[in-house]
């Protein structure tokens, strides 16, 4: 990134004395910290996750903070979100934490909006920012997120929760990046991916992976060591365990060019999923070992998505070239006289191509979970 210095503001007597430590380090030193006083971040989400982000941000020197959350702190919200207090309860959390970060650090500037973010201002905010941090916790405003970012051509910084599970990445950082459409290409079927408010979350599991997302946005300011970026660093509570995924940048898939209706886009047809029949990873294996018919696994995926990892045997058709029928008369050929099992990454591509290839008469069940439980279920049989 080139862009941090355009004010060239220097320090001041009080912020060499404050950023020492920074000051210290030869990969920072006083050049480093000039490009955090100049640099500007968005953090869209003020709860689990954007709390340690501020915090440590401000903290470090960055100099014009953006905050975008319409919400107002609620009592529950206190068991994780460590920006707000016991004295922030009825307040918006975009006021409480401003008053945070002031009151920590005030050569600070910090720009609120009281608003959710949607496709009327995700634009007109996100342009005066040179990095963004997602810190959210629904697709929704995940995708709109990152289509915007991709179209302004901002970074963003990546992190999500739930229960004991984290993780972190850095998108769009070049044009050879990957960002948040490679990682998740759709949305899941809401049941599968549970709220905070719903499952639960250990407190301390946002603080960790907002601290991630605060590093690497410091990294990338100050242009130091590794960033996440084709990396995804997944990190598990109980077993105390991090693993690091390798994310592909998908060269096939159509440009983000403009925003899109995107509650449309992650709704799911409930009364769709009601007439559509499923089968659990364990039954299909049981089914597999013990059953003499023939059968047909169906992997709807992208190529690229089939030829990292797949169920063995299966048979790769992409959703789209069923959905525009190119390969309908194919299928209808593997199909005959078979049984027909379809998957996908998590089970919302699979139903989509279960509800066209009825319109063909070709009967198939959903894999429950897709190719993400068939993985988790072998992990534990071995």
């Amino acid at each position: 990134m080139n862009s941090f210095n355009q004010n060239n503001l220097k320090l001041s007597p009080d912020e060499i004395e404050r950023y020492s430590r920074h000051l210290y380090l030869d990969e920072i030193g006083e050049e480093g910290q000039t490009k955090l006083k100049n640099s500007s971040v968005l953090c869209i989400g003020c709860g689990g996750l954007g709390s340690p982000l501020l915090i440590y941000l401000a903290a470090a020197g960055v100099g014009h903070l953006g905050i975008i959350d319409g919400d107002t702190v609620e009592k529950s919200n206190l068991q994780r979100q460590i920006i707000h207090s016991t004295r922030s309860v009825g307040q918006h959390k975009t006021d409480s934490a401003k008053a945070a970060i002031l009151e920590m650090n005030p050569h600070c500037k910090v720009e609120i909006f009281t608003e959710s973010i949607t496709n009327l201002n995700a634009l007109e905010i996100i342009k005066g920012f040179d990095i963004i941090c997602d810190c959210t916790d629904n697709f929704e405003s995940r995708y709109l997120i990152n289509d915007a970012s991709v179209i302004l051509k901002k970074p963003i910084i990546y992190g999500a929760i739930s229960k004991f599970e984290g993780q972190s990445t850095v998108f769009n950082l070049t044009s050879a990046s990957p960002n948040f459409r490679d990682l998740i290409p759709e949305p899941p079927p809401k049941n599968l991916l549970p709220s905070c408010s719903e499952a639960g979350v250990m407190g301390i599991l946002p603080g960790l992976i907002g601290l991630i997302q605060a590093t690497e946005t410091i990294k990338v300011i100050t242009g130091i060591g590794e960033i996440l970026d084709g990396r995804l660093l997944v990190f598990d509570a109980l077993k105390m365990q991090f693993k690091e995924l390798k994310l592909n940048k998908n060269k096939d898939r159509e440009p983000i060019s403009k925003l899109i209706d995107y509650k449309k886009f992650c709704s799911y047809d409930t009364n769709a999923e009601a007439h559509i029949k499923s089968i659990s990873v364990s039954k299909l294996r049981n089914w597999i070992e013990n059953s003499h018919q023939d059968l047909l696994l169906l992997d709807v995926r992208t190529p690229q998505e089939y030829a990292i990892q797949s169920i063995k045997t299966s048979v790769s058709i992409p959703l789209e070239n069923i959905q525009n029928g190119n390969d309908i008369e194919k299928l209808k050929k593997l199909s005959f006289n078979k049984r027909v099992f379809v998957y996908c990454e998590t089970g919302r591509r699979s139903i989509k191509a279960i509800l066209t290839l009825q319109k063909y008469g070709i009967q198939a069940k959903n894999i429950e979970g897709g190719i993400k439980n068939w993985n988790q279920e072998e992990i534990s049989l071995n």
